[in-house]
């Protein structure tokens, strides 16, 4: 089967095709012939070396997959060959197939396309639980959402609509991007590439500051942020797609009663109680139309490469698809 590739950290460029053996499942598993494949952020801190956890060599990226079961090993219930279902993998996902446990399938609805399915499960249960087990977002609380536009925030403005926030306020590069999150729901939008973007957060909120910030960049919008929350705010810091790191003094926290936290979905997905209930809600809210997914393209698993750069050099929005 074809794969996509590194062995060694590095740039885009890292990114090859390769080919390995098509796998088998064993006992509890099932084979799967890859239809879509969503590409995030974690991809890039892979192949980058810099992932919240250790990335052996080589190693193939991807942990969002859809498609159709091909082969069932022993002792599954509850699907057969031919099933449509999405699921969450460690790795491998760039890939023409991959064998995962069958108890981590999601049945794909029959009026969800393919794209559609795999641009839910890790974005949309990372908005989630950034907003509720993270952030405990309240009614009425003013909610900003860094890189809007994106896969994970244009989700979560959705989600901090439906979760009742008084004011949301987007971040994004450019006016197109801004647009976007302002049709899905945001009420204000900064433009984070000028100097002054922190005073504008400041000017919309009123001198008051936001509860809670969705922050993902790291670097320099790392600390404006912090100088943008209000007392007994929350920072949920769920990457550093900036690639810089961010230095702080614990106590200047303290005359705020301010919160950092960190995020990190697989720690989620180990308690089946925080997941099951929030992915069936998610699927409710796409299903009935409340929850919009915004695919930014669909691309041919070879030009992998291609697509690491363009989400890098923030050339893209929504969610971006890879298909064999």
């Amino acid at each position: 089967m074809k794969v996509i590739q590194f062995e060694e950290y590095g740039g885009p460029e890292a990114l090859r095709p390769a080919e390995r053996e098509k796998p088998k499942p064993e006992a509890g598993e099932v084979l799967i012939a890859v239809t879509a494949i969503g590409v995030n952020y974690a991809d890039i801190a892979r192949r980058e070396g810099a992932y919240v956890v250790p990335t052996p060599l080589p190693f193939i990226p991807g942990a969002e997959v859809a498609g159709i079961i091909e082969e069932i090993g022993q002792g599954v219930d509850g699907y057969k060959v031919g099933d449509r279902i999405v699921t969450l993998i460690g790795s491998g996902g760039y890939s023409e197939y991959v064998v995962t446990k069958a108890a981590a399938l999601i049945p794909i609805p029959e009026d969800l396309t393919d794209e559609i399915a795999v641009s839910l499960p890790l974005q949309g249960l990372t908005a989630y639980h950034l907003l509720t087990t993270m952030g405990r977002i309240e009614k009425g609380e003013t909610v900003l959402v860094h890189a809007g536009a994106g896969g994970v925030g244009s989700l979560a403005i959705q989600l901090s609509k439906h979760f009742g926030a008084g004011k949301i306020i987007a971040t994004a590069s450019t006016e197109e991007k801004r647009t976007a999150a302002r049709d899905l729901g945001a009420d204000h939008t900064v433009d984070y590439t000028k100097d002054d973007w922190r005073e504008e957060v400041m000017r919309v909120t009123e001198g008051e500051g936001v509860d809670i910030a969705l922050e993902m960049v790291g670097g320099d919008i790392f600390h404006e942020t912090i100088r943008c929350m209000r007392s007994f705010g929350r920072i949920v810091v769920y990457g550093a797609a900036s690639g810089r790191p961010a230095e702080m003094y614990p106590s200047g926290l303290m005359n705020r009663n301010l919160s950092i936290i960190g995020f990190f979905l697989p720690e989620i997905m180990k308690k089946p109680i925080l997941f099951e209930q929030s992915l069936q809600e998610l699927l409710k809210l796409v299903q009935s139309g409340k929850l919009k997914l915004t695919i930014g393209g669909v691309y041919q698993l070879k030009d992998a490469a291609q697509v690491h750069e363009s989400m890098q050099t923030r050339k893209t929005k929504g969610k971006l698809i890879l298909k064999p």
